[in-house]
C-alpha cells in the first residue's frame, strides 16, 4: 500500500507560478544559481538557494544562511506570493518537453514507508548533505521542495488523472529552459478516491531526491522526539513528493569526466584499454546501447565496447554500465578507487550534452567518457534487490520545478 495523501499546500498565486518556479537547488552552482534568480525577487532560489543573497565570502552552512532562506519564505508569504489553499488537494502535474509527456501526482507521502523500505532507495546519501537539508528544512519549518518517486503504474490511477486533466489548470506556463509545467488541482471526493487508488500499488521508489527523503526522515525524528504527545498524523510524518508512473519517466545518462591518466601518455592508456575492450576510433559522441561507451581522448572520439562476460552478468548492479566502467577502466587503469571521494573523476549530467564533455577535456581535463543510460526497470530491479546504482547512474529530466507546491511542518 503507497500512501499519496491530499496535501494543505502553499502555493503561488497563478499568477506568478512562473516567477517562482525554480530548479531544484542540487543541479546549479552557487553562481548559476544567482544567474537564474538575478533580477527575480520572487524566484524560489532566494529561499532554496538562500547564499545567493549573501556576501560571496560567507559560509554556505552558516545560521544566516539558513535564516535568509526562512525570512525569504516568510516574505513570500506576507506579501501574497505565496497562499495557503483553503483545504488539502491532490495535484496532477504535467512536464513537457521536446516531445516528451510525464504526467504525475503531487501530494504527501510518509515517512514511515520511508524508514520501513516500503519507498524503495537506489543510492547511498552523504552525511553532509543530509544535515545540510534537515537543518534547511527545519529552519524554514517546511519541505520547500518535491521528492521525484516512480512506480509501475495502474489503470485506476491514469483513468483518475485523465479525468483532472480534463478541468482547466490552476498553471499553465513554459519555463526559459523550454519545459511546459501544467498544473490541475483536485480536491475533494476526487482527490480522496485518488488517494484510494494509490492504495494499491506495492511499492514507491525514489527517482530523484533521495537526500531530501533522508531529510525529512531526520526531521521527522527530531520533531517526534521533542513531542511528548506525539500521534502520528502531524504535518512533520508526511513530505512533499511527485509520483509518475515508470513508463513516463525518462532518464538520461550520467557521464563521467577523468582529470588525469595517472601518469600515463594516450597512447599508453589506448594500448591498456585494449586489453579489457574494443577500442574503435571515430565513434559516436553518445553510446547506442547498453555494454557500449563513447570516449573523448586527445581531441577525437573514440567507440568502446565491453566484453560479453561483463555485459552478461546477472548481477544486477555489476551488469550496469556505469560499474563496467568503474571495474574495468576507472579504478585499473585510471586509479579512482572510490568514485564518491576522488577529487579525479567529476561527473556531467546527459542533459549538458557531449559538447560539455568536449568542452571539459579541451580545457585540460584528460578524458571523458559518454555513458548509455540506465532504464527505469534496472532501477527498480536494483532497488528491489535492496542494492545501491553505482554512484551517479541517473540524470532525471526534465526536473521538477520548485516552488509551485509547499509543504509547511
Amino acid at each position: 500500500m503507497a500512501v499519496v495523501a491530499p496535501l494543505p499546500a502553499l502555493r503561488p498565486r497563478p499568477a506568478l507560478a512562473a516567477e517562482v518556479a525554480a530548479v531544484p537547488y542540487d543541479v546549479v552552482s552557487k553562481e548559476e544559481a544567482a544567474a537564474l534568480a538575478a533580477g527575480k525577487a520572487r524566484s524560489f532560489l532566494h529561499v532554496t538557494r538562500p547564499e545567493i543573497d549573501m556576501a560571496a565570502a560567507t559560509d554556505p552552512h552558516a545560521a544566516e544562511v539558513y535564516r535568509a532562506g526562512a525570512d525569504a519564505l516568510a516574505r513570500f508569504v506576507a506579501d501574497g506570493t505565496l497562499v495557503r489553499d483553503p483545504e488539502p488537494a491532490l495535484y496532477v502535474y504535467r512536464l513537457s518537453v521536446d516531445g516528451h509527456r510525464q504526467v504525475g501526482v503531487m501530494g504527501r507521502c510518509a515517512v514511515d514507508e520511508y524508514d520501513d523500505d516500503r519507498i524503495k532507495k537506489h543510492e547511498k546519501t552523504r552525511p553532509d548533505k543530509e544535515d545540510d537539508r534537515t537543518r534547511h528544512l527545519l529552519t524554514l519549518s517546511c519541505h520547500p521542495e518535491p521528492v521525484f518517486l516512480t512506480y509501475r503504474g495502474t489503470a485506476a490511477i491514469d483513468e483518475r488523472v485523465a479525468a483532472a486533466m480534463a478541468a482547466q489548470p490552476l498553471y499553465d506556463f513554459t519555463a526559459a529552459d523550454g519545459v511546459g509545467h501544467t498544473v490541475w488541482r483536485l480536491g475533494g471526493a476526487a482527490a480522496a478516491e485518488l488517494a484510494t487508488a494509490f492504495g494499491a500499488v506495492d511499492a514507491l521508489y525514489v527517482a530523484d531526491g533521495h537526500h531530501r527523503s533522508a531529510s525529512a526522515s531526520r526531521a521527522r525524528a527530531q520533531r517526534r522526539d521533542a513531542n511528548p504527545d506525539h500521534r502520528g498524523d502531524e504535518p512533520y510524518n508526511f513530505f512533499l513528493a511527485g509520483v509518475f508512473p515508470a513508463d513516463q519517466v525518462r532518464i538520461l545518462p550520467y557521464n563521467r569526466v577523468v582529470h588525469d591518466l595517472a601518469g600515463q601518455d594516450a597512447d599508453a592508456f589506448l594500448r591498456r584499454l585494449g586489453e579489457v575492450m574494443t577500442v574503435r576510433p571515430g565513434g559516436a559522441p553518445a553510446p547506442d546501447r547498453r555494454g557500449r561507451f563513447s570516449m573523448y581522448l586527445d581531441g577525437r572520439w573514440y567507440g568502446l565496447e565491453a566484453p560479453p562476460e561483463r555485459t552478461g552478468s546477472s548481477d544486477p548492479v555489476e551488469s550496469l554500465d556505469a560499474a563496467i566502467l568503474q571495474s574495468a577502466v576507472l579504478a585499473p587503469l585510471l586509479g579512482i578507487g572510490d568514485p564518491r571521494t576522488s577529487q579525479d573523476v567529476d561527473f556531467v549530467g546527459g542533459i549538458r550534452g557531449a559538447g560539455e564533455l568536449e568542452r571539459r577535456v579541451e580545457e585540460g581535463a584528460a578524458v571523458a567518457f559518454s555513458l548509455f543510460p540506465v532504464s527505469v526497470e534496472e532501477l527498480m530491479a536494483v532497488s528491489d534487490a535492496g542494492r545501491v546504482l553505482p554512484p551517479k547512474s541517473t540524470w532525471f529530466e526534465p526536473k521538477l520545478r520548485s516552488g509551485l507546491l509547499v509543504h509547511e511542518i
